[in-house]
């Protein structure tokens, strides 16, 4: 589409949503639940995908590398797939589209690794700083118009959590341990603090998901629940208003 259209240069909004993009409406009312999954693949144009695949490339690499495709599809998917909730339920007028949600969900994953295999890094607090500093500049670009924050939450939410369920890295030692005699083993593949984390991330993650479907399905507006959260997308100032 022309530029004054779609800045991005990609489709039509009309053309997104008969591909599938993401539309609280047709989710709620027409019972198109598919739409939370294929909206992820779906971008606003070059501009977006282009955006998209240079951030998969300096996080998505190195997660990969370390636990493997499975895994980090496995994160990326679900992540996305909340992110798309998230955004269902606070964003009930626009379409939305786009893998940002699922990059968040890496994020959030990355995140919680660090947290949940702390005692493996040398570098810890500056590992840490790092990483909030990435995080919180992302998000906080979230906040200007037009820029659908809520899956970027959404997914960060649910990344961090399955970070602490797929992400576990067995303790110092415990490979090497194994070929040692019995009294030399190392008798525990996690630590306790893994485990503890392991079990309230994976409940919490079912909590939310369940949730968050059930309200999305009985078609509940998040914006009720919580009156400052759309500040959380958008923050209106003089120069752009959060209602165009």
């Amino acid at each position: 589409q022309p530029l004054r259209e779609n800045p991005l240069f990609g489709p039509s909004a009309k053309t997104l949503e008969k591909l599938g993009g993401l539309q609280w409406h047709k989710i709620v009312h027409l019972h198109q639940g598919w739409r939370l999954v294929t909206c992820i693949w779906l971008h606003g144009g070059v501009v977006h995908l282009l955006a998209n695949m240079l951030s998969l490339v300096f996080i998505g690499i190195r997660l990969e590398q370390q636990f493997g495709f499975v895994r980090i599809a496995i994160v990326y998917l679900i992540s996305g797939f909340g992110g798309c909730i998230l955004s269902s339920l606070f964003m009930r007028e626009n379409i939305s589209v786009g893998a940002s949600g699922a990059l968040f969900g890496l994020l959030g994953a990355m995140l919680s690794e660090l947290v949940t295999n702390w005692t493996l890094y040398s570098n810890k607090v500056a590992a840490l700083l790092t990483l909030l500093f990435i995080i919180i500049a992302n998000l906080a670009v979230g906040i200007l118009p037009l820029v659908d924050n809520f899956a970027h939450i959404g997914g960060f939410i649910t990344g961090f959590l399955l970070g602490f369920v797929f992400l576990l890295r067995p303790q110092f030692g415990w490979m090497e341990s194994q070929n040692m005699p019995p009294p030399r083993q190392v008798k525990s593949k996690y630590k306790l603090h893994q485990i503890i984390l392991w079990a309230l991330a994976f409940v919490l993650l079912v909590i939310w998901l369940a949730v968050g479907l059930v309200m999305l399905f009985r078609g509940e507006n998040g914006n009720d629940r919580c009156h400052w959260c759309h500040y959380l997308s958008c923050v209106p100032t003089s120069k752009w208003d959060c209602n165009k």
